[in-house]
């Protein structure tokens, strides 16, 4: 059974709590400037962890053209194809950090953005919602990693891929709206998984 735990506030505040290396793997999809304008006011904090944090292993958004500056070597970069949309923008980067240096198979996710209004699609609300199946997809990526925080949570899709494939998360998210939809959506993932595993007995 995956421990998950949710917790509100900075980033910055929070990690001084962990040591260094205390996760396998950073996986986030955090604030950075570009022409939409979300959440520019984090964009400063999301550069100084990114700098500052210490774990061997890190997939992480970045829809821009530079990279992310996360101080180890890059190893990959996938692209997340927008499989839903007839927008110009529809490929996104993803870029992979790992000490070890080496270079791993770039690869195309080809997952449907979750966004309110798209037919068929539950969303939270969230402008920058990720797919479960696309963040569970780059979970595999680290086969053995057991013990994955995102210090940018938002409405929760990693915690919730966490405990639909049984690892470990921490999950950061500033905005006191989204922890309670992200604890929610969490709990909705586990009361399923308890039904189906009643069912199975």
């Amino acid at each position: 059974m995956s421990e998950i735990e949710i917790i509100c506030g900075d980033c910055l505040s929070v990690m001084k709590t962990f040591s260094d290396n205390q996760f396998d793997l950073v996986l986030t999809d955090p604030p950075y400037p570009n022409k939409a304008g979300h959440f520019d006011d984090s964009v400063v904090s999301a550069e100084k962890f990114c700098k500052t944090f210490k774990c061997n292993h890190w997939i992480i958004f970045w829809d821009e053209m530079e990279i992310p500056p996360v101080p180890l070597p890059l190893v990959a970069r996938h692209i997340w194809h927008r499989s839903n949309t007839n927008r110009p923008d529809n490929y996104e980067a993803i870029y992979e950090f790992h000490a070890d240096g080496k270079k791993r198979a770039s690869r195309v996710f080809s997952h449907c953005v979750i966004y309110k209004g798209l037919t068929g699609i539950n969303a939270t609300g969230h402008p920058t919602e990720k797919n479960v199946k696309l963040i569970r997809d780059l979970i595999k990526i680290g086969k053995a990693e057991k013990s994955i925080l995102d210090p940018f949570l938002g409405s929760g899709t990693t915690a919730v891929a966490c405990e639909r494939m049984g690892r470990n998360c921490v999950g950061i998210e500033i905005s006191p709206v989204y922890c309670k939809i992200a604890r929610k959506r969490v709990q909705e993932e586990k009361d399923k998984m308890a039904l189906f595993s009643e069912i199975e007995q």
